[in-house]
């Protein structure tokens, strides 16, 4: 008899958690997919203090990609550009600043001695 009962409520509690998080995001703010990849996979080891350092491995919009192309492959995460674009975007948005001179990201392979 309890299962039916678990059965309703729990997509219920589904619905409900879901609002509280949205709830949380600012008025007339959106969450970008970059945010997303970047929340779910390099937050762990990458907190907002790795951003701030002084001796920061960023130090333009260029080497910013290619940090995250660096990081991305050291994670094994296997993202596409589109993904390290948005990642990209999203940290220089909310850390870096840097000018977007584009939003290709540099080299797809080491050069070839």
């Amino acid at each position: 008899m309890r299962k039916p009962v678990a059965q309703a409520v729990l997509p219920l509690l589904l619905v409900l958690s879901c609002g509280s998080v949205q709830a949380q995001i600012a008025p007339g703010m959106s969450v970008t997919r970059g945010q997303v990849l970047y929340e779910t996979h390099c937050i762990a080891c990458h907190d907002a203090q790795v951003h701030w350092r002084d001796t920061k491995l960023a130090t333009d919009w260029d080497s910013l990609k290619e940090q995250v192309r660096r990081w991305q492959l050291r994670a094994g995460q296997g993202w596409n550009e589109a993904d390290i674009v948005d990642v990209a975007r999203y940290l220089n948005n909310a850390f870096y600043r840097f000018p977007q001179t584009s939003n290709l990201v540099g080299r797809l392979a080491p050069a070839a001695p």
